[in-house]
């Protein structure tokens, strides 16, 4: 079982992306197209107050009818953000995130932001984990005849 520092570390891109609750959601949704994430943490000097996701704009403002550029995120940012640590495991994660029904979890080290693990970073290092496995026991099998 992985730690979220192993997992942080096979991350191609490690870079979290902010935004502060005053910006306008049409520049949340840019930005999330334009480093092709699937949210944003939203941060006052440093310290977490939300997350913006994808899920957010299609629920908060596209069936609600509001203006993207009109509306700024803490107005349909999720304030409540859940987060992991370095020494938690994807298992703790995942469970996580399916208690909860999330997708992304920020990472803190010491209440310092490190990172943000998605539920398809999770997915990824458990099927490398899988196939880890079943490599050794092939490895296993071929190398003792019946």
């Amino acid at each position: 079982m992985k730690t979220v520092a192993q997992i942080l570390k096979t991350k191609q891109n490690q870079t979290v992306y902010t935004i502060a609750p005053d910006a306008k959601v049409f520049d949340a949704i840019k930005m999330m197209s334009d480093k092709s994430v699937g949210a944003l943490l939203v941060t006052v000097q440093g310290k977490i107050v939300g997350i913006v996701t994808e899920r957010d704009y299609a629920r908060k403002m596209i069936l609600k009818g509001r203006s993207s550029t009109d509306t700024s995120v803490r107005d349909i940012m999720t304030s409540s953000v859940m987060y992991v640590r370095l020494d938690d495991t994807n298992e703790q994660c995942m469970a996580l995130m399916t208690e909860n029904r999330l997708r992304h979890l920020p990472i803190l080290d010491d209440d310092k932001l490190v990172g943000i693990i998605s539920i398809g970073d999770l997915v990824k290092d458990i099927i490398s984990e899988q196939q880890f496995i079943i490599q050794q026991l092939e490895h296993y099998i071929m190398g003792h005849p019946a």
